[in-house]
C-alpha cells in the first residue's frame, strides 16, 4: 500500500462528492474499502512491481533492506525465469553499484555465462 492511501480514501469519503452516505450500510464500506485496498491476485501485483523499474529499485535504501524487499516480492509473486529476475535485481540496484559490479576484474559472469 502507498503511504497516505488511507488518510486519502478518508478524506475522499467524509469531504468529496460520495460522502458518509453514499454506503447503504457497514458491509457496503467493506466492500468498498477492500476492493481499495486489497490487490485481487497479490502475485501479479508483486510480479507487476518487479517488472516496473521506475517504480521499484533500490534508491537509497541499504543494500541489505533492498535484497530482503527483493527477496520478499520474488516470493509473492512466484516468477519462474531467473534470468529475468537477475537482470531485474541488477537494473534496479543503485546506479554507483552496478558501475562497480559492472567495472570488476573477476567474478564479473561474461555474456556466455549468461547466456547459459
Amino acid at each position: 500500500m502507498k503511504p497516505r492511501w488511507a488518510s486519502t480514501y478518508a478524506l475522499q469519503v467524509l469531504q468529496h462528492l460520495r460522502g458518509v452516505g453514499s454506503f447503504a450500510d457497514w458491509a457496503a464500506f467493506e466492500e468498498d474499502f477492500q476492493a481499495e485496498f486489497f490487490p485481487i491476485d497479490p502475485a501479479k501485483i508483486a510480479t507487476l512491481v518487479l517488472c516496473d523499474r521506475e517504480q521499484y529499485g533500490q534508491r537509497k535504501r541499504m543494500l541489505d533492506k533492498y535484497i530482503n524487499s527483493f527477496w520478499a516480492l520474488v516470493k509473492q509473486a512466484a516468477y519462474p525465469d531467473s534470468l529475468q529476475l537477475c537482470l531485474a535485481f541488477q537494473d534496479s540496484l543503485h546506479s554507483a553499484l552496478i558501475k562497480h559490479i559492472d567495472n570488476l576484474a573477476k567474478g564479473h559472469p561474461d555474456d556466455e555465462q549468461i547466456a547459459s
